[in-house]
């Protein structure tokens, strides 16, 4: 069941208060999750409840996405505010430095989370940021395009294209290998989702000027690219691997640019090792699985 919290978040504006829904299960080591721009936490369903087996599992709708109210006004939706206030949500959950699993822009946040000391490992899954320029407006666009389809369609032309493999092919291709095998629902819901994200210009206006340059040291770090990513090229992912050369760079054949539906056992177990890498570590801050 998805519930809400509200939490005092930092801002260039003086503390402001956020209010954001999730949904959480299982019990062990805390896990954050975060779905990427125009999502929503239910991109996680595949995969929670093997990682809630392990994990007390937290998946997170991103302030201004899915059932999350958008930021309170002026508060902008960049990396040093966003980052900061999963951290407040995280103290008001009762949660201290979780393991964070993201995809895309959740990517990116969750080694964010890492570089500022919020997570205790990170898996990053086709995370933002690490483009070249013509890569990123390549990106942006291809958004774009997506959110335009989806806020022209009308709800019964929607519902019509959901129920065919072609249709389904033609809403969500972009960012599945295999999109047709989605079920009909969960393709409405993304799509209703994106349409209706109150921070997805925001997110993507401040995105326009982000690369991730920093070392993520002292905590695992797995990135991992699907194959047939088509949003973000998976050569993005060497990159990756040359700026935070502790990482584990994990290929995730036959999936794309949200990956958790084209194999949800693979990208549980890559999340999995990530967080037994912490729990193994030696004690002097090196992980098992680096290099």
């Amino acid at each position: 069941m998805t519930a809400t919290v509200s939490f005092t978040i930092d801002s260039p504006l003086g503390p402001r208060t956020a209010t954001v829904a999730y949904e959480r299960k299982g019990a062990g080591e805390p896990l954050l999750l975060l779905h990427g721009i125009g999502h929503h936490l239910q991109a996680w369903h595949p995969v929670t409840q093997v990682l809630a087996a392990d994990h007390d599992v937290i998946a997170v709708d991103l302030p201004g996405f899915g059932a999350s109210g958008p930021l309170p006004a002026g508060v902008p939706y960049d990396l040093a505010t966003v980052a900061p206030a999963l951290g407040a949500l995280c103290a008001a959950l009762g949660v201290e430095r979780p393991h964070v699993a993201g995809n895309s822009l959740g990517g990116l946040l969750a080694l964010e989370m890492g570089r500022t000391g919020l997570a205790r490992s990170v898996t990053a899954l086709s995370p933002a940021g690490f483009w070249s320029e013509p890569e990123r407006r390549y990106a942006f666009t291809a958004l774009r395009a997506m959110r335009a389809g989806a806020r022209a369609l009308p709800l019964p032309a929607l519902d019509r294209l959901a129920r065919s493999g072609p249709g389904r092919t033609a809403l969500t291709g972009s960012i599945y290998a295999r999109p047709a095998h989605r079920a009909p629902e969960a393709v409405v819901a993304e799509t209703l989702a994106l349409r209706e994200a109150t921070g997805f210009e925001e997110t993507l206006a401040a995105g326009g000027s982000v690369r991730f340059t920093h070392d993520v040291p002292g905590i695992p770090v797995t990135i991992a690219w699907g194959s047939r990513d088509r949003l973000l090229l998976r050569r993005q992912g060497v990159r990756a691997k040359h700026t935070v050369p502790g990482a584990r760079l994990v290929r995730l054949p036959g999936c794309g640019h949200v990956p958790m539906n084209d194999d949800p056992a693979l990208v549980a177990r890559v999340i999995l090792d990530t967080a037994k890498a912490q729990r193994d570590d030696r004690g002097d801050g090196t992980p098992h699985t680096a290099g």
